[in-house]
């Protein structure tokens, strides 16, 4: 595993950043892009060679990074026409960074593992921007001695990278922190709806919880940012948080766990996607309150 070949699909967001910190680190690369072409441009002229199909960056490649949105690409990218299940080969690795289902990893790894092919999820966490820096965090789900081996390429486009268990269990940990992520994200947009309501000062209420435990960068580039009249400071789209929530509640289930809290954020998420925030970012939970409530919480906030 010493400095191996690196094969990359999915160059949206988090994978051109992660990409391009293999690339500029000294990893032989092969890449395809998902949709966009643009990205390639800088990737090419850094080194990298470009892949006309997934089959082909597994033909070139010691280690596959797959960096899609979700469970239907993981699939379509493993098992469709061309796909890397058919260039697979003894002693090759998959790294699944895409925050997918728990049963299609696992449907993934068993059948990858027929052909000697060991399959790790390592979701990841942080931002676009953070992916650009080489400071994403990621939490892997591999045996320990493929953690080890793989030690240096999540070296080249991390900053934190957690051991969280056996094969699964980064995908697991993925889940578990995007529920309590997103349910945090939706109290708040209902404490500024409750705030807005009752003419509560919402510098006041700003002012409070910044002050105890419930500070948190989430709570700034939520409740912070949405004083500067700004929906952006978390920029995760609200399709893919409802995603990411509807497999956590479908993980919950598939163990017999009841998630109350969670399928309650889930709905509030489908409602916001429902009323057309989709395309926005999370933040705008505050826009699907206004709409819900008939309030201006935005002009409300920001006030003085």
């Amino acid at each position: 595993m010493a400095n191996p070949r690196i094969g990359m699909i999915g160059l949206g967001l988090m994978g051109h950043g992660i990409a391009k910190n293999l690339v500029t680190k000294g990893f032989p690369m092969t890449v395809r892009a998902h949709r966009n072409r643009k990205p390639l441009e800088d990737l090419l002229a850094a080194g990298a060679k470009e892949a006309k199909t997934n089959a082909d960056v597994a033909r070139g490649s010691d280690v596959v990074i797959l960096c899609v949105t979700g469970a239907p690409q993981v699939e379509e990218i493993v098992f469709g026409a061309d796909g890397i299940a058919a260039a697979a080969r003894d002693g090759m690795i998959v790294i699944d960074t895409s925050t997918s289902e728990p049963a299609t990893t696992a449907k993934a790894r068993e059948a990858l593992a027929a052909k000697g092919v060991r399959l790790v999820d390592a979701p990841l966490s942080r931002t676009p921007v953070e992916a650009e820096q080489g400071r994403l965090n990621t939490m892997v789900g591999a045996d320990d001695a493929t953690f080890a081996a793989l030690k240096p390429v999540f070296g080249a486009y991390c900053e934190n990278v957690v051991h969280a268990g056996p094969p699964g269990h980064g995908l697991v940990l993925k889940l578990i922190n995007n529920f309590v992520a997103q349910a945090m994200c939706t109290a708040f947009a209902e404490a500024l709806a409750a705030a807005t309501k009752s003419g509560l000062s919402i510098a006041k209420l700003h002012q409070l919880m910044s002050a105890g435990p419930i500070n948190s960068p989430m709570f700034q580039m939520i409740v912070g940012k949405a004083m500067e009249g700004d929906l952006t400071g978390l920029k995760f789209t609200l399709v893919n948080a409802c995603k990411d929530l509807r497999y956590y509640t479908h993980f919950t289930e598939s163990l017999m766990l009841p998630s109350i809290v969670g399928e309650a954020v889930h709905q509030s998420l489908v409602t916001a996607n429902a009323l057309g925030f989709g395309d926005k970012f999370v933040p705008s939970l505050i826009e699907a309150q206004q709409k819900l409530a008939g309030l201006d919480i935005l002009g409300h906030a920001q006030k003085k």
